[in-house]
C-alpha cells in the first residue's frame, strides 16, 4: 500500500529552521518526483518545492528560494524539506507529494501529483 508520512512541524519563531521529513512506503521513491505543498487557512494548495528524480533539477517557488532545499534519501525512501529564514506567512500546513512524472514541470499544481501525505502543521509566531 502506497504511503506517505509527514513529520516535522513545529510552533517557531520568525527568523528560525525547520526540517520536514516525508517518509514514503509502497513504492519507487527514486523514479518518482516529489514535491512540498502548504496550505494556509482559507487560501488554496500551494506548491513549493520540487525534486525530480535522478538528480535533476530541483524548482522551487519564488517566496521561498534561498530559504527552502528540498532533497532526498532514496535508500532510506525518506524527503526532507530545509526551512530557513522562517516568516509568519509561511504559516500552514504542509503536505509532502510524490508523482508517476519524471520531472517537475508542473510542479506548483497538485493535480501534477497522485499521492499527498497527511500533512504536518507548521506555525511560524513569536
Amino acid at each position: 500500500q502506497l504511503q506517505l508520512v509527514d513529520s516535522g512541524g513545529d510552533l517557531v519563531q520568525p527568523g528560525g529552521s525547520l526540517r520536514l521529513s516525508c517518509q514514503a512506503s509502497g513504492f519507487a521513491l527514486h523514479i518518482s518526483a516529489i514535491g512540498w505543498f502548504r496550505q494556509a487557512p482559507g487560501k488554496e494548495r500551494e506548491g513549493v518545492a520540487c525534486s525530480p528524480p535522478g538528480g535533476g533539477t530541483t524548482k522551487y517557488v519564488d517566496s521561498v528560494k534561498d530559504r527552502f532545499t528540498i532533497s532526498r534519501d532514496n535508500e532510506k525512501s525518506t524527503a526532507y524539506l530545509q526551512m530557513n529564514s522562517l516568516q509568519v506567512e509561511d504559516t500552514a500546513t504542509y503536505y509532502c507529494a510524490a508523482s508517476s512524472h519524471y520531472y517537475c514541470y508542473n510542479f506548483e499544481s497538485p493535480g501534477y501529483f497522485d499521492y499527498f501525505g497527511q500533512g504536518t502543521q507548521v506555525t511560524v509566531s513569536s
